[in-house]
């Protein structure tokens, strides 16, 4: 008897040390995960201006205490905004979830459609349609919203950008709320998508105005002007935009000209981060983030570096000078972290949705390869082909991210072979300076292209979304007018973006090995031990993992 009765005893002992023990090892979750994104940085960024990073506290802390995934690149291309965020946080790519550039021409609804445009829903904050947005053009989950269904809801997931477009994918279809800059007031502002009023601590973070109090800083240089020669070219060039007037050239820029008047500049300069990072903090402490029983997730895409670099180039003194910057609102952050979360309780991964080709006029004036190819002068030539071909300009539609997209409707009725015209359009298209390649996208399988190009352009194909002929333009070449640069190609200066994981249950160190975007969100994903993104297509890296 007594032998039976020990017995039992051990197998219950067993079985409920067992439950109590399992379940709790199973779920061990940092309190807060913190998704950072750099719009337009450059993975050689990190290194390129290394030492002018001050302490250890932004991009030094991240990289000497934290793991660096050293070779990430994007799978896709085009390479923009709304593209690069839908696939970190989903874990895919265009082809699979619908998000295939940051404008594109819807053929079912037969119209131009924004990436995150909802007529369905209605701006909270103003009085215009800056924010009638909304995740729905997006067909896959988030990242975002497998942490919500993990937890029943529990977690609160947020997401905030000067964009909106870098709040919504991000934040995904179940957040709690998405908030993005409104440059007409100076507020940030939400859609109805989310709430039905903006909350209270939201309205008195905008009736602070730090728009107003950061132009009163005006704008110079962090460090003496002979360091700036060191790592750019010179303060003016003739390649620069002008964004606050014709007679603001170079440093200082004096910017209290504009308080009270027009509130879209603080983009254009490094003060938006330090807007945004103000944001962030505000959210952290007024949502309670990190401090529930369950993991929050703060996505937040830093929108300033990719409107200065379109605006004054990437090797620009204003460039050097916002990463300088940046580099200071990121070690204030992560010390803000360090005091509400407490240092080894949240998660910080740190990306980019695409990096950035050099200016044109730096190319040229360093006899380096490269140009400018101008979207609407190559789109009139070819309207000026269909006119001598077949007699109609409407045989081309429009061009989207490189993509030139035939009307159907008006082919039909001329009685046309469409065949024929994509071959005559690719023909004169190849002719042109600045194209490498004019390729039908219906028969890209059958097309001899180098292999990394050709899985790049495959991930983006989305029947209903894209176009006809894709465009690949010769390597340096920008899309765009001459002026500042731009980005959104295959080559690795556009597809080489960081990555850097710190925190919780990340082991110090990097690797060399070749990662790609899509991965992040498995990686997520596997540290929190939910369920990867229902269009997911990236693997774990297993490196980062402490344990």
């Amino acid at each position: 008897m007594k032998y039976k009765f020990s017995v039992l005893a051990a197998v219950l002992f067993f079985f409920s040390f067992s439950y109590a023990q399992i379940p709790g090892d199973s779920l061990k979750r940092p309190k807060l995960v913190v998704g950072i994104v750099i719009d337009q940085m450059r993975w050689d960024y990190l290194y390129k201006f290394y030492d002018l990073y001050a302490g250890d506290g932004g991009f030094k802390r991240l990289l000497n205490q934290g793991f660096s995934c050293d070779n990430t690149f994007i799978p896709y291309t085009p390479t923009v905004t709304a593209a690069g965020h839908a696939s970190i946080y989903t874990g895919s790519v265009p082809a699979i979830d619908g998000i295939v550039g940051n404008i594109w021409f819807d053929k079912p609804q037969n119209k131009i459609v924004y990436c995150a445009d909802d007529d369905s829903t209605k701006t909270i904050g103003a009085n215009d349609a800056s924010g009638k947005m909304s995740p729905r053009n997006l067909q896959v989950t988030t990242i975002t919203d497998e942490l919500k269904l993990a937890t029943n809801f529990a977690s609160k997931v947020v997401g905030i950008s000067i964009k909106d477009r870098a709040a919504v994918f991000p934040a995904g279809h179940l957040a709690n709320a998405a908030y993005w800059y409104d440059s007409e007031n100076g507020n940030f502002i939400s859609s109805s998508y989310y709430m039905s009023d903006l909350p209270r601590w939201i309205k008195d973070f905008n009736k602070r105005k730090l728009t107003d109090s950061l132009y009163g800083l005006n704008w110079d240089l962090s460090l003496p002007a002979k360091v700036y020669s060191k790592y750019a070219g010179n303060d003016e060039e003739p390649y620069e935009r002008l964004p606050f007037g014709n007679d603001q050239k170079r440093f200082p820029y004096i910017l209290n000209g504009f308080i009270k008047n027009d509130y879209s500049k603080i983009a254009v300069t490094p003060y938006g981060n330090n807007l945004l990072e103000a944001l962030a903090e505000a959210t952290i402490v007024n949502e309670n983030l990190g401090k529930n029983n369950s993991t929050d997730f703060l996505a937040v895409s830093f929108s300033s570096p990719d409107y200065i670099g379109h605006t004054f180039g990437s090797e620009s003194w204003e460039q050097l000078d916002d990463y300088i910057k940046l580099d200071k609102t990121l070690g204030n952050f992560l010390s803000f972290l360090d005091a509400q979360i407490g240092n080894g309780n949240y998660i910080i991964f740190l990306t980019a949705d695409h990096g950035v080709a050099n200016s044109p006029g730096f190319s040229q004036m360093h006899k380096l390869p490269g140009g400018t190819f101008n979207e609407n002068s190559f789109m009139n030539a070819m309207k000026q082909l269909m006119v001598v071909k077949y007699g109609s300009a409407d045989i081309v539609k429009g061009m989207y991210e490189e993509q030139l997209l035939l009307n159907d409707e008006k082919i039909d009725s001329l009685h046309l072979n469409k065949d024929v015209i994509i071959e005559t359009i690719i023909n004169a298209a190849e002719q042109r300076a600045g194209v490498a390649r004019a390729i039908s996208i219906k028969s890209l399988s059958n097309t001899t292209l180098n292999s990394t190009e050709k899985q790049m352009l495959s991930n983006t194909y989305f029947p209903m979304r894209s176009g006809d002929i894709q465009i690949v333009l010769q390597p340096g070449y920008v899309a765009g007018d001459g002026l500042g640069t731009s980005h959104g190609l295959w080559n690795p200066y556009d597809a080489h973006i960081p990555l850097l994981w710190y925190g919780w249950n990340i082991k110090p160190g990097s690797t060399k090995r070749e990662i790609y975007m899509t991965d992040i969100a498995a990686t997520v994903a596997a540290l929190l031990h939910i369920q990867m993104p229902s269009g997911c297509v990236g693997k774990v890296i297993p490196e980062v993992f402490a344990q």
